[in-house]
């Protein structure tokens, strides 16, 4: 069995040892949301052991969107480059 080897630092899995083996990140489901751990150069010494620091990065649904900012079925799309110019505005 692999040796807990990181720490993960903030959200909700604050404090818990895992097994990143070396991992730039981490994802983890709870509750049908991705949360996320990105690998940092910092370690912390706990029993012993020598842990990387895994720092909370925030959670995405596995939809793509980032849970309370967007509802996919309400986004509008988004205006071309143009938006908001007449082509009186045009200074070329």
């Amino acid at each position: 069995m692999a040796k807990n080897d990181a720490i993960l630092v903030g959200g909700p899995r604050d404090g818990s040892q895992y097994v990143a083996e070396d991992a730039g990140l981490v994802e983890l489901e709870i509750e049908g949301l991705i949360h996320r751990y990105i690998h940092t150069s910092q370690h912390r010494q706990i029993d012993g052991a020598e842990l990387r620091v895994y720092n909370y990065d925030g959670e995405v649904s596995p939809q793509g969107a980032q849970s309370g900012v967007e509802n996919a079925q309400d986004r509008a799309m988004s205006p071309g480059p143009d938006a908001g110019h007449s082509p009186a505005d045009s200074h070329s």
